[in-house]
C-alpha cells in the first residue's frame, strides 16, 4: 500500500459518534473538562505537572469587592497574561506597575523564564513596552485600524520579593 492509499483509507474509517454543541455561553464544568484533558495530556508528554493559576487582584476597601488586577496561569516555564484592568481612578498611581511586577515575581518565583501576552492597541502596549515587554507581532482586529499586539518578555532576574497569596 503506498503512502496515498494509506491517506485515502484513512480518511474513510469510520466517524466515531459524537455530540456537538457550538455555543457562546459554555458552563465553567465544560471548560475546566478540556482544560483539565489539555493538562493531563501535557503532563503525559512532558512529565511536568505545574499549570496554576495566577491572579494579583485589588479590592475596594470598603467592600472587599474586586474592582480590578490581573489574572493568568504558569505553566512549562511560561507565564501567560491573559487579563488585565484597572478602574479609571485607579490608573497613573504606579498601582499597574507595581501588580505587573508582582505577578512577574510571582511566576519567576514558579520556575517561569518567559512571559506572554496580547493586548489591543487602544489598551496597553506602551505600558507593557515601558516595562521590558517586547512586540512579537501583531494581528489586525476590529474596529479598522487596531490590532492584535503581541508580546513577550523574559523573566531572567527578580526585580523584588515575591508576594504570597493572602
Amino acid at each position: 500500500m503506498s503512502a496515498s492509499d494509506t491517506a485515502v483509507t484513512a480518511s474513510h474509517q469510520p466517524k466515531p459518534p459524537t455530540d456537538w454543541v457550538l455555543t457562546d455561553s459554555p458552563l465553567s464544568e465544560d471548560v475546566a473538562a478540556i482544560s483539565d484533558a489539555l493538562d493531563r495530556f501535557n503532563i503525559e508528554h512532558t512529565g511536568i505537572a505545574d499549570r496554576r493559576p495566577l491572579a494579583v487582584l485589588v479590592r475596594d476597601p470598603e467592600t472587599r469587592q474586586v474592582v480590578g488586577g490581573l489574572t493568568g496561569r504558569t505553566s512549562l516555564g511560561l507565564f501567560f497574561l491573559d487579563l488585565f484592568y484597572l478602574p479609571p481612578r485607579l490608573r497613573g498611581s504606579a498601582l499597574g506597575t507595581e501588580l505587573l511586577r508582582q505577578a512577574e515575581d510571582e511566576a519567576r518565583a514558579r520556575g517561569c523564564r518567559t512571559a506572554v501576552l496580547y493586548t489591543i492597541t487602544f489598551q496597553a502596549p506602551g505600558f507593557y513596552q515601558n516595562h521590558g515587554w517586547k512586540r512579537l507581532g501583531e494581528v489586525p482586529c476590529d474596529p479598522p485600524g487596531t490590532s492584535r499586539v503581541f508580546m513577550t518578555k523574559e523573566l531572567t532576574a527578580p526585580t523584588g520579593e515575591p508576594t504570597r497569596f493572602r
